[in-house]
């Protein structure tokens, strides 16, 4: 039987208007707008909006006269702008008063997150404690210490009361090992009133990437660390040799040296974890695999070369025999696993060396590196000098490197690596342009036009979305009709993006195809020889008995999920899935499939109340993983807990033209329960 709740759940009304500690504001949705601007314009306009929303001084931001809010930079991710904020108070940064207004794409307000709940109200500014005094009290809580970094006062807002502190960090050593730890002492009675440590995963140095030391996930049993991630299936990284993975008695890997099968270790792990932190934010991908799973990357391949073979990835070494774990090589790699694991497997033709070029670049330009370590560009392997010559391929000019540039019907028949030329030319128009004005190189075109790109986000997008649509019939040709309907199905409201897909195709001369998509005025869906439209409108609400007032039909579910138990309120109605809950080792699944028509725009929109006996403001014990097919949407823990029903609404039109399931899965741990309650569901076309 199920624990009951610690907190009641609000509903209807009463849920709506609320916005507690960490959680989201529920907004009704406004009316349908007119054609969603381009990104750049979304976050200006999404800024704006906030900044005016701020000015009102709204009572969920808990608002103090003396407060002052300063915009951070608005982050645009599927069609969400996300804005955030920090606070002051009498020119005092506050410790827990940031928050995050999320608009749509016309500035409308969908949520808002706020970690402040109470008002500072009058608080007197003048510490009673010396910040040397403070620095003394950070200081013993670490068994050594090599540097006090600083000591600033500020006012802290995440204690039962607002109180003036000292905030210190300090770094040394503790009980586990290296630590940075933020210490927070009350400036009138010298408690520590909170502490945090920044370390809280193993570090390294490497050969090729930086600045050091590189942040790693890794995995600690007993007193021995190992160089696998605690939370990613399958990835870890191992001594070619041997097949074991590298482990020690402390958290601190490599030593610079590019010999060293160690150090080539924490390049090659940190350039996967790299990737994959790109693959979620950029492409909303969860993992290589699409189910949250790698293969073991392997160091020490006894050749110029790196490799996957779909069940792990070989890096070798360069002819000064120095492991090539680079951001763009390993990426590249494991660039081959993700295409291995879309629809039609491996790129053929003489596309798949560009396909795996296109997620190297990526997470070199994602990890954004300083120029001493592996920086963003469009070269490959110039970081590792594999050879001796510098870069294996150029992406902007493949030819400087004796690749072609454009291509022709030879093309498919071409050695792999010399194939990809045309194909990492089209990336590259796509992602700058011909004439770049961020500082890359100028990019001749094979007809003598001119491109415009798209930055090399939406350019990863574009591509990601046409590996959905691959076959096993895949070439450039395909790619072509590929990407132009990825490009519409992404941006159904606009021909910008459909336009330079096309015109960088064009310009490196891979002509038309019959049934390829167009796009004119406002773009409407149009059938190509690749796919099949399935039956239907873009109108109306997709999923069945969405309120679960039906009881356990149409959804799959764990037993017990689907129910009118009073002990958790539902949003509407009796009936609502109710997944975990039970203080002990458990898993809960509720899932449906629906089929979304080709070319429709579609929304993923659910009620979500989550509630904990967890007290711990760091750690996540239990969590909701929200999926959509293969994507993860979000994953929800006992850290969002709060009272009453939170909306979350996911812009999921890049599964149109395909049968997806739906499906929540709650995990809990082996001890105080944390319940995850979903409500009044919905799927709506438009």
């Amino acid at each position: 039987m199920k624990l009951s709740p610690r907190l009641v759940a609000l509903s209807g009304a009463a849920a709506a208007g609320l916005i507690a500690a960490g959680t989201a504001a529920a907004v009704q949705a406004a009316p349908p707008g007119p054609a969603a601007p381009d990104a750049a314009q979304a976050r200006a306009i999404a800024a704006d909006s906030a900044r005016a929303l701020v000015a009102g001084r709204p009572a969920y931001l808990h608002a103090s006269s003396d407060d002052a809010f300063v915009q951070k930079t608005v982050i645009s991710s599927e069609g969400t702008q996300y804005v955030p904020y920090e606070r002051t108070y009498k020119g005092l940064p506050v410790v827990g008063g940031d928050f995050v207004l999320a608009t749509d794409t016309a500035g409308n307000l969908k949520y808002a997150s706020v970690a402040q709940q109470q008002a500072i109200g009058s608080l007197a500014t003048t510490p009673k404690l010396t910040s040397a005094t403070a620095a003394k009290t950070a200081r013993a809580q670490l068994k050594t210490v090599s540097t006090v970094e600083g000591t600033n006062l500020v006012v802290y807002t995440l204690g039962a009361k607002p109180a003036l502190a000292w905030e210190t960090t300090v770094r040394g050593t503790d009980a586990e090992g290296p630590s940075r730890l933020t210490v927070d002492v009350d400036a009138l009675t010298g408690t520590v009133l909170r502490t945090q440590e920044h370390v809280v995963h193993g570090t390294g140095t490497g050969a090729w990437n930086g600045p050091s030391p590189l942040t790693l996930n890794t995995t600690q049993s007993g007193g021995t660390y190992s160089m696998k991630d605690p939370t990613v299936t399958n990835l870890s990284c191992q001594d070619a040799a041997t097949n074991t993975t590298f482990s020690g008695s402390d958290d601190v890997w490599g030593n610079g040296t590019a010999t060293s099968r160690e150090t080539g270790c924490v390049d090659a792990l940190f350039a996967a974890q790299t990737e994959h932190k790109m693959l979620a934010q950029w492409l909303g991908r969860n993992g290589a695999d699409g189910n949250g799973g790698y293969w073991p990357i392997r160091v020490g391949l006894n050749d110029q070369n790196a490799y996957y073979d779909g069940t792990q990835v070989q890096i070798g070494k360069n002819t000064s025999g120095q492991w090539i774990g680079s951001l763009d090589v390993v990426a590249h790699e494991i660039g081959h696993g993700i295409d291995d694991h879309t629809p039609g497997g491996i790129s053929g033709g003489g596309t798949q060396e560009f396909v795996a070029d296109t997620f190297g670049a990526s997470t070199e330009w994602f990890a954004n590196e300083p120029s001493s370590y592996d920086a963003p560009d469009f070269l490959v392997g110039e970081k590792v000098n594999l050879v001796g010559s510098g870069p294996i391929r150029n992406m902007y000019n493949p030819s400087a490197l004796g690749d072609p540039n454009c291509y022709s019907s030879s093309i498919p028949g071409t050695e792999v690596h010399a194939a990809a030329g045309p194909g990492n030319h089209w990336f590259y128009l796509l992602a700058n342009g011909s004439s770049p004005t961020n500082g890359q190189p100028a990019s001749s075109t094979c007809n003598g036009s001119s491109v415009t790109g798209l930055g090399i986000q939406k350019a990863m997008k574009i591509m990601y979305n046409a590996m959905l649509l691959k076959t096993s019939s895949s070439s450039y040709l395909k790619y072509r009709v590929w990407t132009l309907q990825a490009a519409k199905n992404l941006y159904p409201t606009s021909c910008t993006e459909f336009n330079a897909v096309k015109a960088a195709w064009t310009a490196i001369s891979v002509p038309a195809q019959t049934g390829e998509a167009t796009c004119t005025g406002t773009p409407t869906p149009t059938p190509t020889t690749t796919t099949t439209p399935p039956s239907g409108s873009c109108t109306g609400q997709k999923l069945a008995n969405p309120g679960f007032e039906s009881g356990n039909v149409s959804w799959s579910a764990s037993s017990g999920v689907i129910t009118n138990d009073a002990a958790q309120a539902a949003h509407g109605g009796s009936y609502k899935a109710w997944l975990d809950g039970y203080g002990s080792t458990h898993t809960d699944t509720v899932t449906q499939s629906v089929t979304i028509p080709a070319g429709c725009r579609a929304t993923l929109s659910f009620w979500l109340h989550i509630d904990s006996a967890e007290s711990t403001t760091t750690t996540a014990y239990d969590k909701l993983t929200v999926k959509a097919g293969s994507t993860t949407l979000a994953t929800y823990s006992n850290l969002n807990k709060a009272t009453g029903y939170v909306q979350r609404s996911f812009d999921v039109s890049s599964l149109a033209g395909t049968t997806a399931t739906i499906s929540f899965t709650g995990v809990e741990d082996s001890s105080l329960q944390t319940s995850f309650v979903v409500d009044d569901t919905s799927l709506t076309l438009s």
